[in-house]
């Protein structure tokens, strides 16, 4: 077996890297609600401020559809994908399954700094009044649930579930009474695990996420045409 093929790819390697790490900055810039559903992203701008070819913010644009948060138009070019009842659905059945998991599985007490800063963060926001950073802010303590695992492969699933669940929060049309509520309830299972009780913290959090499900389902099916009579 010779590398003579393996050096003609060198270059594509390249590419891919740079391209995964411009992906990794796009998801983040939509888990940050930048970037809302339906919105078209623009290669020529996009290209020019990341200082990338545009061969590499395709492959970019590709690995971020594969994820489910873009999808690419024929001759219209990318946009943001706008989420349907049934991913709202199928987003709160992972959540449920892994962190749910991982805060029931914890054993003593955990290191929670990235928690109590997410919930820090969270009550800045509130008093800003600044919601798209309050629900941030609730984000991450969700990431930091799921850190709580100290496994790479959960914390990679869990950034692109919660890049998809900030498109699902775009249809709130009160996002203070959707997120407020929650900030309190952050503090409950952040006292929970300081605790040590893990148990009590997962079965607080599967309440509180078949709370946002519910809601989150609700304003969707508000928003779809009544069917034809």
């Amino acid at each position: 077996m010779t590398t003579d093929g393996l050096a003609a790819d060198r270059m594509l390697l390249n590419r891919t890297s740079t391209a995964e790490r411009v992906a990794a900055i796009l998801r983040s810039r939509i888990s940050e609600g930048f970037f809302r559903p339906g919105a078209r992203l623009a290669e020529d701008t996009i290209g020019t401020a990341l200082g990338v070819s545009r061969n590499t913010l395709r492959e970019a644009f590709r690995l971020l559809s594969h994820e489910r948060l873009l999808t690419h138009e024929l001759n219209r070019g990318v946009f943001v994908r706008t989420l349907t009842v049934e991913d709202v659905v199928d987003l709160y059945r992972v959540r449920v399954l892994v962190e749910c998991g991982v805060v029931r599985a914890v054993d003593g007490v955990p290191g929670t700094d990235r928690l109590v800063a997410a919930v820090t963060d969270g009550e800045v926001a509130m008093r800003r009044q600044d919601w798209q950073a309050l629900g941030t802010a609730n984000l991450k303590f969700h990431e930091g649930l799921v850190a709580l695992a100290d496994s790479p492969r959960a914390d990679e699933l869990m950034s692109g579930v919660l890049a998809e669940l900030r498109l699902v929060f775009h249809v709130m049309a009160d996002p203070r009474r959707f997120h407020k509520p929650y900030l309190a309830r952050n503090r409950g299972i952040l006292h929970l695990l300081q605790q040590g009780d893990g148990p009590a913290a997962a079965r607080e959090l599967e309440l509180y996420l078949r709370d946002a499900e519910e809601q989150l389902v609700a304003a969707y099916r508000h928003l779809q045409p009544p069917p034809f009579e």
